[in-house]
C-alpha cells in the first residue's frame, strides 16, 4: 500500500483509495505508527500524542480497541500491527510512506556532488509535500508535537534552502524566485531562504524587490524575536546597494568553461585521454580543491565527451535523455568512469604499473570491439561507437582514445605538472616544459 501523510491522510492500493477507518482518531493512530514504521512505539507515548490532556476514561483500553479495529481493516492488504512489550509496531515491508521517502530523498540530495542531481532529488522530495503533516486528521497541537519529535517541517525548509542554492549555482534564478515566493514570507527567520530569494531577484533585474524583501524581513525579525539580520543577509544587502557585479552571475568553478548547462574544465592536456585525467583539478593535493572534481554527474561526462569531439551532438542528446530516464544506471556508469580515470592516470604517470596498464588495455580492447567504421565528410572515414554502447558510450570513447595514445610516440612526451595544487597532465613535444600552461600553480 501507499500512504500519504504529508498533506491530507490517504491510503491507496494499486493507485485506488482504501478507506482504512472512518474515525479520525484511528487514522491518526495509524499515521503515528506509519511515521515510526518498523519501530515499536510505547503505548503511553501514543496515548499522550493522541489525547494530550483530554484523556478518555480508559485511554489504554480505548487505544487497544483502536488497534484491534485497524488490524482487522489492514489485514487484507498485508499490513500487520504487532504488540511489542508495552507498545505497538507496524511492519512496513513492501509498503511506502511518503514521509519516509521524503526524508530519504532529502538525505541523498545533501550528499550529491552535482548541483543538477541535488535539484532533481530535492524536486522529487518536495513534490511529495502536499500540505501540512496530517492536514485533515491532526490538530495543530498534535502536529506540532509530532513535528518537534521528527523534524519534518525543518527538513522541508532545509530542502528548499539547499535546492535554491543549487539552482543559483546553475543560473536558474527565475525558478528560485517562483519556488520561494510562497514560502519566504511565512518564515522570515529563515535567513538562508531570504538570501537565496534576494540573490535570485537581483539576478532577474528586480533590485527594488530584493531591497523591499530585506526591509520586510528586518521588520519581521525586530517585531518577532527582536533581533537584527545576520551577517550573511546584511552582507548581501550591502552588496546589492553597491551593485556588486559579482552578484549578477553564479560563481564559476576553478579553471572552468561553460558548455550548455555544464561547467567543464579548460582543455590543457592536448589529448582526450589526458583531458579525461584532467577532469580532476588538484591531483597533487592530499585534500582536493573544493569543487575541483568535474565528473559531478553523468550529464557532465556526456557533454564533455561531445565537447572533445568523441561523440556527436545527436549522441550527447540521446545519452542525456536516457540518463534522465535511468538515473541508477547513469550513476553506476559514472562511478565506473571515475574508477577508470584513476587507473588511466596511474598508467600514464607510472609506466611500470602493470596492473594499471592491464586495466586500461582491457577497457581499450572492449571499446575497439564495439567501434564501427563510418563514412565521414570529404571521403574520410571515422571510428564511432554505436547506440548499442548505451550509457557506457563516453567511457568506451575515452578508453579507445587512451589505447590509441599508448601506441603512439607522443605517449613518451606525457608530463605531469609538479605544482602542489595541480598535477594535471600535458604533452610536451619540446622536452623543455616542466609546468603546465594554467599559470595557476605559481610557476611558469
Amino acid at each position: 500500500m501507499e500512504f500519504q501523510l504529508l498533506g491530507p491522510f490517504e491510503a491507496r492500493h494499486d493507485g485506488r483509495p482504501v478507506a482504512v477507518s472512518s474515525r479520525r482518531q484511528e487514522r491518526c493512530l495509524l499515521a503515528l505508527l506509519l511515521l515510526h514504521v518498523d519501530r515499536a512505539v510505547p503505548a503511553d507515548r501514543l496515548v499522550g500524542l493522541l489525547w494530550s490532556d483530554a484523556l478518555p476514561r480508559s485511554p489504554r483500553a480505548t487505544l487497544h480497541t483502536y488497534v484491534g479495529r485497524l488490524r482487522a481493516r489492514l489485514a487484507p492488504w498485508g499490513l500487520r500491527i504487532l504488540t511489542r512489550h508495552s507498545g505497538y509496531l507496524l511492519e512496513g515491508d513492501g509498503h511506502t510512506v511518503d514521509a519516509r521517502d521524503f526524508a530519504g530523498l532529502v538525505g541523498r540530495a545533501a550528499t550529491a556532488g552535482d548541483p543538477s542531481e541535488r535539484v532533481r532529488l530535492h524536486d522529487r522530495a518536495l513534490d511529495l509535500w502536499k500540505g501540512p503533516l496530517l492536514a485533515d486528521v491532526a490538530d495543530d497541537v498534535l502536529r506540532d508535537r509530532i513535528d518537534t519529535a521528527l523534524g519534518l517541517g525543518e527538513l522541508r525548509l532545509t530542502a528548499l534552502e539547499q535546492r535554491a542554492e543549487a539552482q543559483l549555482t546553475m543560473g536558474l534564478h527565475e525558478r528560485v524566485v517562483a519556488d520561494l515566493a510562497p514560502v519566504v514570507g511565512e518564515v522570515p527567520g529563515r535567513e538562508r531562504l531570504v538570501v537565496a530569494q534576494m540573490t535570485a531577484l537581483y539576478r532577474c533585474g528586480r533590485r527594488a524587490e530584493a531591497l523591499r524583501l530585506f526591509d520586510g524581513t528586518r521588520a519581521e525579525l525586530a517585531d518577532g524575536p527582536g533581533v537584527g539580520p545576520g551577517p550573511a543577509l546584511s552582507t548581501l544587502h550591502r552588496r546589492i546597494l553597491d551593485d556588486d557585479p559579482r552578484l549578477d552571475r553564479p560563481p564559476a568553478p576553478l579553471y572552468a568553461v561553460r558548455v550548455g548547462q555544464e561547467w567543464l574544465p579548460w582543455s590543457t592536456g592536448g589529448h582526450p585521454a589526458l583531458e579525461f585525467c584532467n577532469t580532476f583539478a588538484g591531483w597533487g593535493r592530499s585534500a582536493p580543491l573544493p569543487g575541483s572534481d568535474w565528473l559531478r554527474g553523468y550529464s557532465t561526462l556526456a557533454v564533455w565527451v561531445g565537447h572533445l569531439g568523441l561523440a556527436d551532438d545527436h549522441d550527447v542528446a540521446r545519452l542525456l535523455g536516457r540518463a534522465a530516464r535511468e538515473p541508477a544506471e547513469a550513476a553506476a556508469v559514472l562511478d565506473e568512469a571515475r574508477a577508470y580515470r584513476e587507473r588511466l592516470y596511474t598508467c600514464l604517470t607510472d609506466p611500470e604499473d602493470a596492473a594499471a596498464f592491464r586495466a586500461v588495455a582491457n577497457a581499450a580492447r572492449e571499446a575497439a570491439g564495439l567501434a564501427v567504421l563510418t563514412r565521414g565528410e570529404g571521403g574520410l572515414a571515422d571510428w564511432r561507437l554505436p547506440p548499442s554502447a548505451g550509457l557506457r558510450l563516453p567511457l568506451h570513447a575515452v578508453a579507445r582514445s587512451a589505447g590509441d595514445l599508448l601506441t603512439e610516440p607522443r605517449r613518451l612526451t606525457v608530463r605531469r605538472c609538479p605544482g602542489p595544487d595541480c598535477g594535471w597532465l600535458f604533452l610536451d613535444g619540446t622536452g623543455r616544459r616542466r609546468w603546465c600552461s594554467l599559470a595557476t600553480c605559481g610557476h611558469t
